[in-house]
């Protein structure tokens, strides 16, 4: 035995302080840092969480866009997952960009052996994949991965395109709308971001961002609208969501707990490259103020919020 290593039925063992609680990641390996895994991982840490992930495919973006990706083989996701299920309890999961459609049908069987953890889905848009792959992975989402859902976050359109692609209403799919077509699914609740609010007459403009079920809103939280896209903040959200689920919080809490937590995070986001502002998921890292009560001038720069409409995508 190494001089480091100390046996389970140790009393050292026995003193050692609760791990604290562990989410299941399964996204896509983003090198930009700005989503995927390494937003699920930046962000559960924030949260106070131990973050599992597990690569579902690797996807060539910069900050701006998708060029391209490289789905994994099914079963190399399905032997992650199982080698750290079978050592490690969990206690949320959240399931981001998987791949594909056989990828989807591989992780589902893995989560419906554990229908008592909670499961939070974020829907990314997709629009760059071919048309005739992506229907197939949005079927197999909805038959597979959707009955396990506590919670199916993504944007307004996003959703919407999603769950009522036969939609023609001028009108714009109400949140209530959305849940009760996830609720066919089996899927309990939507968290809808990016709805649109219209302002009075000289007032600041708005977005709201609701979670409903199929009898209606349940909660909700607004962000003045800028001009600023940010990449990423889908994916902060929902990993932010299922930190909170898993150690213990209520969901209308951990919903406006996860919100405001986006907000903070985009109110300090950086643009790292050319592209699109990454939300800083440690904003509240910053140094300590000086002796005016005001951040030091290098962290002030950094606080600063991005000028520029909020878009959770």
């Amino acid at each position: 035995m190494s001089s480091d290593s100390v046996a389970p039925d140790s009393p050292d063992a026995q003193q050692e302080p609760a791990p604290p609680a562990c989410v299941m990641s399964f996204n896509a390996s983003d090198a930009s840092g700005a989503g995927g895994l390494a937003g699920d991982i930046s962000t559960i840490a924030a949260m106070g969480a131990h973050a599992l992930p597990v690569v579902s495919t690797i996807v060539m973006r910069d900050t701006a866009e998708v060029f391209d990706q490289h789905a994994l083989d099914p079963e190399a996701v399905v032997e992650q997952a199982r080698t750290v299920l079978e050592d490690i309890t969990i206690s949320a999961w959240k399931v981001g960009f998987l791949g594909s459609a056989e990828t989807v049908g591989a992780v589902a069987e893995v989560l419906s052996d554990y229908p008592d953890v909670p499961l939070v889905t974020y829907l990314p848009g997709i629009a760059w994949m071919d048309e005739d792959e992506a229907q197939s992975y949005h079927d197999a989402l909805r038959e597979l991965v959707l009955p396990a859902t506590e919670v199916l976050v993504g944007s307004h359109q996003t959703l919407t395109d999603f769950l009522l692609p036969d939609w023609d209403s001028e009108r714009p799919a109400s949140p209530r709308e959305l849940a009760v077509a996830a609720a066919e699914h089996g899927t309990r609740f939507v968290l809808v971001t990016g709805v649109l609010l219209a302002a009075a007459k000289g007032g600041e403009a708005y977005i709201d961002n609701v979670l409903a079920s199929a009898k209606g809103a349940i909660a909700g939280e607004k962000f003045e609208r800028f001009e600023t896209s940010f990449v990423g903040a889908g994916d902060t959200l929902s990993a932010a969501l299922a930190s909170l689920l898993a150690a213990g919080s209520e969901l209308q809490a951990a919903v406006g707990e996860a919100l405001t937590f986006l907000d903070q995070s985009l109110d300090s986001g950086f643009r790292p490259g050319m592209g699109n502002v990454v939300p800083d998921r440690f904003f509240w890292a910053l140094p300590p103020a000086d002796e005016d009560g005001e951040p030091g001038a290098d962290a002030a720069a950094e606080a600063e919020p991005p000028a520029g409409s909020r878009r959770v995508h």
